[in-house]
């Protein structure tokens, strides 16, 4: 999952970073300011932005907007001091505002977590299938399944997101750290070596590919 953080101090992001990685896969990105976020979101995807509030409330009517229709599932969390300014906020779009403790990212973390919960999964279990994220394993029917790196990831993340389809932009820009410097051809590479491994000890392929759509995990 690829999170952009918005006017946070680098410490913390560091300190909230540590936080979500015992729940999630991850790569967090932050941006100074408003205007910064734009760079961000213009040219990556984000399943999740958190915001601490500016108290500027035209730039972040704007910015919502634009994070929305570019892709109406990403979740946005506002964090702010202001408890007064609560529904505002979800009028403007937003999916969450967190008013206390904003400066624990031990509890910012678990918000998060009430937010994405239906991608935090320390194991994906489907029949005699089970990939374990946590410890970066999986096992069918008792036998262990070799698969390192990247293509344990892109297993994981569409595993944890059956049946939606994913472009290889979308895969590329939520598991590696500078997506711009990725090949398409990097993922067709990693599916088709999961593909492989997989087919040899399952007999069968789940993932699928959607014809000029992208991807999908079908057990």
């Amino acid at each position: 999952m690829r999170i952009l953080t918005v006017g946070f101090e680098d410490d913390y992001v560091k300190e909230l970073e540590k936080e979500l990685e015992k729940y999630f896969i991850c790569i967090v990105d932050n941006a100074k300011d408003m205007y910064d976020a734009t760079n961000f979101t213009d040219f990556r995807h984000y399943e999740l932005v958190i915001i601490v509030d500016e108290g500027v409330k035209f730039s972040l009517e704007r910015y919502v907007n634009e994070v929305k229709k570019k892709k109406s599932e990403t979740k946005i969390i506002i964090l702010t001091s202001s408890k007064s300014d609560q529904k505002e906020f979800f009028d403007l779009g937003v999916d969450d505002v967190v008013t206390h403790h904003t400066e624990h990212p031990d509890l910012i973390a678990a918000r998060v977590l009430s937010n994405m919960r239906h991608l935090f999964g320390t194991q994906v279990n489907i029949d005699k299938l089970v990939i374990d994220i946590a410890n970066k394993k999986i096992e069918f029917d008792e036998k262990i399944v070799s698969l390192n790196g990247k293509t344990f990831d892109i297993l994981a993340y569409l595993a944890l997101r059956k049946q939606r389809v994913f472009s290889k932009d979308e895969i590329i820009n939520a598991l590696w750290e500078e997506p711009e410097y990725v090949s398409d051809n990097t993922v067709e590479v990693a599916i088709n070596q999961i593909r492989k491994r997989l087919k040899s000890i399952l007999g069968f392929q789940v993932i699928h590919t959607v014809r000029r759509r992208g991807y999908k995990f079908s057990y």
